[in-house]
């Protein structure tokens, strides 16, 4: 039987964010509507979740020993990754003398790398991927474009939002991917996975809950991705019932492979009936920030309920919904968010405003949010108030 005692008393539960951006930040609000603890970490202060956290700690989470220090001064119910750098053999240790880690500590580790969600989906559950080598040098990065062939796409196997990814179309782009390649990945200089272009229609997200209620899948995402980096996604993705039965079942193998309780971002290529998987992410992903509008609860939600033990019986959706990313450019730690009563003009649009102390090169800095009668409505919609927007980049 699930039990949450008062808040902040030894009868309270008590959850450990490993990662505070805007989809922690999203998570640690939903925790605490259960009356649940939390503190939060990040590599840089004031991240978005340390501001509506109870607590925060500041320090590099590839850090093994610094993240064992801060669980055992801690002492969590919950341990929750929420970014891919994090010293996941610590992980496995901790989960193995008793701590909680969501979904488990296998998942996280599986997941940190492309390597081992690729071996695992690949190779093990014999699901249908697209054709992949590994390099962890220059010379066998080239063996490797050789042998899968241009174009290719090449990513660090472990980083996230797009960096360190890119598309070598031709011999003249080779060298330039790699060092791409080096200089983006979370961990620094590294290995990279050498993808296969897939021929495919269109590609989703297929948000998966392993609760105590069972398996549960929200209505599938489209997205569109600029260099890797999601900029736009909308729910739901028109499938055809054959192609939407296969890319569950395919969601299904890959979480129960997994584990555990929480939200699954299940990335998925899809041609036709056929359905290929991509990646997966054990927590809530950046394109099904669409389901803060779409759903009566939002994979943030989800994931909360889920982790804590709740049952998640089922899933309102409310109607066709869009999201559009504020990214923005510079170098600055002066931003001003301008024209808002323009942009949330119309009925059916929402605003996240993320709260990132600063921006240096380009970051996601916030979120347009649509609902419609149709989803080209809402996406049209939420690319008005995007217009609409104006975000000011001051001098440092």
């Amino acid at each position: 039987m699930a039990k949450i005692g008062s808040v902040m008393t030894p009868v309270g539960r008590k959850a450990l964010l490993l990662g505070s951006g805007e989809l922690g930040k999203e998570v640690a609000i939903e925790l605490q509507r259960y009356g649940v603890e939390v503190v939060a970490c990040d590599r840089y202060a004031n991240a978005p979740a340390m501001q509506v956290a109870h607590r925060s700690h500041v320090f590099n989470m590839l850090d093994g020993a610094k993240l064992r220090e801060i669980v055992e001064l801690e002492k969590p119910d919950h341990i929750i990754p929420e970014v891919e750098a994090i010293a996941t053999p610590t992980l496995l240790e901790l989960e193995a003398e008793g701590y909680n880690v969501t979904p488990t500590a296998r998942a996280a580790w599986l997941t940190m790398n492309r390597e081992g969600i690729r071996c695992l989906a690949a190779e093990e559950l014999g699901i249908r991927t697209s054709n992949y080598r590994f390099a962890s040098d220059y010379e066998e990065f080239k063996a490797a474009v050789k042998e899968i062939g241009l174009p290719c796409v090449i990513k660090p196997i472990m980083s996230s939002s797009g960096h360190g990814q890119s598309v070598a179309r031709t011999e003249a782009d080779i060298d330039r991917s790699w060092h791409i390649s080096q200089e983006g990945g979370r961990a620094g200089a590294g290995r990279v996975i050498v993808e296969g272009f897939v021929d495919f229609d269109y590609e989703i997200t297929l948000l998966t809950v392993r609760s105590c209620s069972g398996t549960t899948y929200c209505q599938p995402i489209g997205h569109v991705q600029v260099d890797g980096d999601y900029r736009y996604s909308w729910q739901p993705q028109p499938m055809a019932a054959a192609a939407l039965e296969k890319a569950q079942e395919i969601a299904k193998k890959v979480t129960d492979a997994l584990g555990g309780y929480g939200i699954f971002g299940v990335e998925l290529f899809v041609k036709g009936d056929e359905v290929i998987f991509s990646e997966v992410s054990p927590r809530p992903h950046d394109t099904g920030m669409v389901t803060m509008i779409s759903q009566d609860l939002s994979e943030f939600g989800l994931h909360a309920r889920a982790l804590l033990g709740l049952p998640v019986p089922s899933i309102r959706f409310y109607g066709p919904s869009a999201s559009r990313a504020v990214v923005v450019e510079g170098d600055t730690d002066k931003i001003e968010f301008d024209n808002l009563e323009e942009a949330l003009k119309e009925p059916g649009v929402q605003m996240r405003i993320f709260g990132k102390p600063e921006v240096k090169g380009h970051r996601r800095m916030g979120v347009i949010l649509a609902t419609a009668d149709t989803v080209d409505e809402a996406r049209a919609k939420a690319e008005r108030a995007y217009n609409a927007l104006r975000v000011n980049v001051l001098d440092r």
